[in-house]
């Protein structure tokens, strides 16, 4: 009867009859139906059943029962955001050209290896943020052709060996946010194909020898907030052609220089939000092909080493940010690097920076906004720089009489430049360095021609022509009377007898 009712119903739908749920939009020209947010707590079975895209996200739908049947045509089904706490098995066999099924947020803490059967073409399914607690053997082994599979943010603390038994064309896996204590290595031989890995936020402590054992195609892996404290030295053995790796979050007090060093082909490392002090001289060792490279909101990081990148000459991009206390650069830490374009240096305890820490003029982007800089005349370089740039507002955090004030406004009278400039200070300098020079050069002539010049002296003092008696004599008298002749006449005073 309750056949024969949704029978009725959808050929009164196919005579012209609109049966578009209130709330919902149903394009019959693209054969799209979407119902986010319509309060509805059942799927419609009154829409056309030719649809093929089915978006019924945040409503209180709870079951999921023969209403599928009657649209066979579909091929994206979002179900996102409800209350489903169970799905009927078989509930879609009619499905055979479904490619992309959701049904993340929901309330399923079980499912079957029956539960999907029908969905042959199915390529994408995810059921994140439900109440799963463990993965049995052969759970999925109906979905051959399926690529993602996302099952994280759920409470799965058991995976059988052979749960993915079947998924050959898997690619992405997620598995973060977890209760996990181990990784499922054994579950991974059945993984031939898995391009990239999600197992972080589990409550790993270690990886051990040989973990991703299997996986020969990962591409990318992300083992972030995973509560590792330890690496053994062949963790990663195997994944040679491991293109990204995130290990940010963890508890790692040190680099793991020699278990990252097998990895030559990342292009990709985070490692940020760990407990190491410092990043040591060829840290990263090994990692000749790396591009990328962050080290963000690391709580104890202090320091970064001089050479601590020796090793990585195609690095790119640099983001070494929030790290509360890193205050200190060495000078040649980021030195031979003729591929650096992207800087990042924000939100850390620097209070300067040096202009020959890196070839600043050739970067692309830079930002070391949020820092607590000192402004002075050493910072001058720095607000030429950013004031021919679109880059993040730089602020002074001291003197006292230039806090929060824009580096790029200040003048370099502000900077107190004007006792201090570096243009009219090389200037003298090599007016002075000149001058030195000229008279280094003239007073070793004269030293080297010393005699000759005392013989030049002697000649002109002891060489003159001997003057006669008389005509010293006559000089004499002639100088006398030249001078009576100068005086002035006076006349004699006249004595009476």
């Amino acid at each position: 009867m309750f056949r024969l009712l949704l029978l009725c119903m959808l050929l009164s739908s196919a005579r012209g009859v609109a049966f578009c749920p209130q709330g919902c939009t149903c394009d019959d020209e693209t054969l799209v139906v979407s119902c986010v947010d319509a309060n509805l707590d059942v799927i419609p079975i009154t829409l056309n059943p030719a649809i093929q895209r089915l978006v019924l996200k945040f409503n209180r739908v709870k079951s999921v029962d023969a209403a599928f049947q009657f649209y066979g045509d579909l091929q994206y089904v979002d179900l996102s955001h409800n209350t489903l706490v169970s799905i009927t098995n078989r509930s879609f066999e009619a499905q055979k050209n479904l490619v992309e099924f959701h049904l993340n947020h929901n309330r399923m803490s079980q499912i079957s290896n029956t539960t999907f059967d029908g969905l042959k073409q199915l390529k994408v399914l995810s059921l994140r943020g439900n109440f799963l607690e463990d993965l049995p053997d052969r759970l999925f082994v109906l979905l051959h052709l399926l690529e993602e599979l996302d099952l994280g943010k759920n409470r799965i603390t058991r995976i059988d060996s052979a749960a993915f038994d079947g998924l050959q064309s898997l690619r992405v896996l997620y598995l973060d946010d977890n209760l996990l204590k181990v990784v499922p290595t054994p579950t991974f031989p059945y993984l031939s194909s898995l391009a990239e890995l999600h197992v972080g936020l589990n409550v790993f402590s270690s990886l051990s020898d040989d973990t991703f054992k299997g996986l020969t195609k990962l591409s990318i892996l992300d083992v972030s907030e995973a509560s590792l404290v330890n690496v053994t030295e062949n963790a990663f053995r195997g994944l040679g052609t491991l293109r990204k790796l995130v290990l940010s979050g963890n508890r790692l007090t040190k680099i793991p220089t020699k278990q990252l060093s097998v990895l030559a082909r990342v292009e990709e490392l985070s490692i940020g939000q760990n407990e190491f002090r410092i990043v040591e001289a060829l840290a990263f060792q090994g990692l000749t092909h790396l591009r990328q490279l962050d080290i963000s909101g690391a709580p104890a990081l202090e320091r970064i080493a001089k050479g601590c990148l020796s090793d990585n000459l195609n690095v790119e991009s640099l983001t070494i940010s929030s790290n509360k206390k890193l205050s200190v650069i060495d000078d040649g830490a980021f030195a031979g690097l003729p591929n650096l374009r992207n800087l990042v240096l924000r939100d850390n305890a620097f209070t300067a920076f040096s202009e020959s820490m890196v070839a600043w003029p050739e970067l692309r982007k830079i930002d070391v906004a949020e820092n607590p800089l000192y402004c002075g005349c050493n910072l001058r370089w720095l607000k030429e720089l950013l004031s021919q740039r679109n880059t993040s507002q730089v602020l002074c955090a001291s003197p006292s009489n230039l806090k929060n004030k824009p580096l790029k406004s200040l003048t370099p009278d502000d900077l107190g430049c004007a006792m201090h400039d570096t243009r009219q200070q090389a200037i003298i300098g090599v007016i002075c360095a000149t001058a030195l020079f000229f008279a280094a050069v003239l007073g070793f002539m004269l030293y080297r021609n010393r005699k000759a010049m005392q013989s030049a002296l002697k000649s002109v003092k002891w060489d003159k022509p001997k003057i006669s008696g008389k005509e010293c004599e006559y000089q004499k008298t002639h100088l006398e009377d030249d001078y009576r002749q100068a005086q002035p006449y006076k006349p004699e005073p006249v004595t009476e007898l």
